[in-house]
């Protein structure tokens, strides 16, 4: 843990449609590994989307690294990356190069200079080989690598990551695991797999656009279980 912290939100407000979405929240998050957990329209996503700066708040302040992560400037906009929980919401060119080389040519950077940046990362995750490749014939594992990639190389200093592992098979979702738990950077995961968590250093739980809890995982994680337990059971609103 940080002496201060890596992201911060001070009164945050979002309404979206006419709903508010997510009300007064008040978040200091130091720590490297840290999760987001609630029912589905909870909120979860649009507070990743306010940390990554896709969404500004109706009020409030957002800071990620001491920077507005919402400002249109490189170092702005790349402090904070996000991998979105459907890879076809996040892919816009046809080969593996194109898309992992794309964020830094949108900022500046010469094709060739980008090119070379990009195949470099690619060399050292060992998909050096993938230049060429369409986008179109990988898996969805393998697309979510080469999104992290396109992610990774814009360097940024946070990571939101929402939903990495729905629909991977045990195999990928054990390998993108090992990938991300690796990665030097602070990372947020909006999951709804507690099994998952239990190592994490944080669990932020959003109810109703609300913070219902905070903590450590042995301090967050037993009340949601039993919460979504009940809910199962008829026992709790839907």
């Amino acid at each position: 843990m940080t002496a201060k912290a890596a992201i911060e939100l001070r009164d945050v407000s979002v309404r979206l449609g006419g709903r508010v979405v997510l009300q007064d929240i008040d978040l200091s998050i130091p720590q490297l590994r840290v999760a987001l957990v609630g029912r589905n329209g909870s909120g979860k996503s649009t507070l990743g989307r306010v940390m990554k700066g896709l969404i500004r708040p109706d009020s409030g302040q957002v800071s990620v690294h001491g920077l507005d992560p919402a400002a249109r400037s490189f170092e702005a906009l790349s402090v904070a990356g996000y991998l979105f929980q459907n890879s076809d919401h996040q892919i816009l060119c046809p080969s593996v190069l194109e898309e992992i080389s794309f964020g830094l040519r949108e900022n500046g950077w010469s094709r060739a200079e980008a090119e070379t940046e990009s195949l470099e990362l690619m060399k050292c995750h060992g998909i050096g080989d993938w230049d060429a490749r369409a986008v179109a014939s990988l898996s969805e594992g393998q697309r979510r690598l080469v999104c992290l990639l396109a992610i990774l190389v814009m360097t940024p200093r946070a990571l939101i990551l929402d939903e990495p592992f729905t629909g991977l098979d045990i195999p990928t979702h054990r390998r993108l695991e090992t990938f991300i738990a690796e990665l030097p950077q602070q990372v947020v995961t909006i999951s709804h797999e507690p099994d998952a968590l239990w190592q994490y250093d944080r669990v932020i739980w959003l109810e109703e656009g609300c913070l219902k809890a905070d903590g450590t995982p042995e301090q967050v994680l037993p009340g949601f279980l039993d919460a979504m337990q009940s809910a199962a059971e008829g026992r709790g609103a839907w």
